[in-house]
Parts: structure tokens; sequence; C-alpha cells
């Protein structure tokens, strides 16, 4: 399968999962300021990499499902970053798929770019360094929150969520092309 179908797979299934838990829970995510959001992603991938180093696990969730929970995350931090600060806790439904199909197009498109230009080498990549890579980026993140967001010479926080969730689809695709699913 091609790099933008399988994107486009592992996406619908998040799409898919998030809905179902925004039928389940509503917009309950919408009391996450960002620096929340952001620890939620450091949680996830941290325990990606607890999980990888020490080659077992005691709880039953594995490392697709937090690679599927930080693509999840990345969208709910850009949905959050769109939305005005009087924005209500409660979004209906479909204003939120509209809002998760509008930040995943922009991804994918980034995606492809960025494909483009570096010719696909993450399919080179180790998942743990993939996972290296994601931790970092949330500590720059943190790093840009901390600071108030003045940045000097970064791309901002939406660039990182926008890298974190490409880094998490490829890792994903290499999680199932290894496995064959």
């Amino acid at each position: 399968m091609q790099t933008p179908e399988h994107y486009d797979l592992i996406l619908s299934r998040c799409r898919a999962l998030f809905l179902a838990k925004t039928h389940d829970y509503g917009t309950a995510w919408r009391i996450l300021r960002l620096p929340s959001v952001t620890d939620q992603l450091f949680i996830k991938a941290n325990r990606v990499r607890t999980i990888q180093e020490a080659g077992t696990q005691k709880i039953a969730d594995g490392v697709d499902e937090e690679f599927v929970a930080i693509i999840n995350y990345c969208l709910i931090a850009l949905m959050q970053l769109r939305l005005p600060p009087a924005a209500p806790l409660d979004l209906p439904a479909a204003e939120v798929a509209a809002a998760y199909d509008h930040e995943n197009a922009l991804n994918r498109e980034l995606l492809l770019a960025k494909n483009h230009d570096y010719g696909e080498a993450w399919r080179q990549m180790r998942v743990s360094s993939i996972t290296d890579l994601i931790l970092m980026k949330i500590h720059r993140i943190k790093q840009l929150e901390n600071l108030g967001g003045a940045a000097l010479a970064s791309e901002g926080v939406e660039g990182g969520y926008r890298d974190m969730l490409n880094y998490a689809v490829f890792a994903l695709i290499l999680l199932e092309e290894v496995s064959g699913s």
C-alpha cells in the first residue's frame, strides 16, 4: 500500500475512535489547556518508550493504541489552537467531526509535501527512533509553552503537533508492515 492510502486508512481508524469517544464523553477534551494536551502526549509517548525499552507491558493497551492516542491528541491540540477562547466546552458532534477532518486534511497535505522532499526517509527508521523524535518534539513544545509563545527561531507549536501526528502515522505504518497487517 502506498503512503497516502495507508495514511488515509490509519486516520479513518483514528477518526472512528475519536468520534465514538465524542459520542460517549462529549467534548470533555475542551477543558484541557494546550500544556495539558502536551502533557498527555508526553504520557503516551513515554509509555511507548518504556514498553520499547522493557520489552514487556502490564496494561492491555499496546504500542499501537498509544500511537493512535498520540494522533488524536495532536488533532485535539490543533483543533484547540483554532477555537476562540470563548468557544463553549460542549461542541456539536458535527462541528467536531468537521474540525477533525479539516485539521486532518491540512496534515495530510504536509505529510505528502515532506514525503516528496525527504523521499520517505522515515521508512528506513526504527520505530524506537520515531518515538524519540516524538518525545523531542514534546520537549520543544513544552519549552515554547514555558516561553509563553515568544519563540525566536522555531516553527511554533502547531508545526510540532503536526510533525508528531505524522511521526505516529509513520510508526503505525512501520508496525503494520512488520506484522503483515
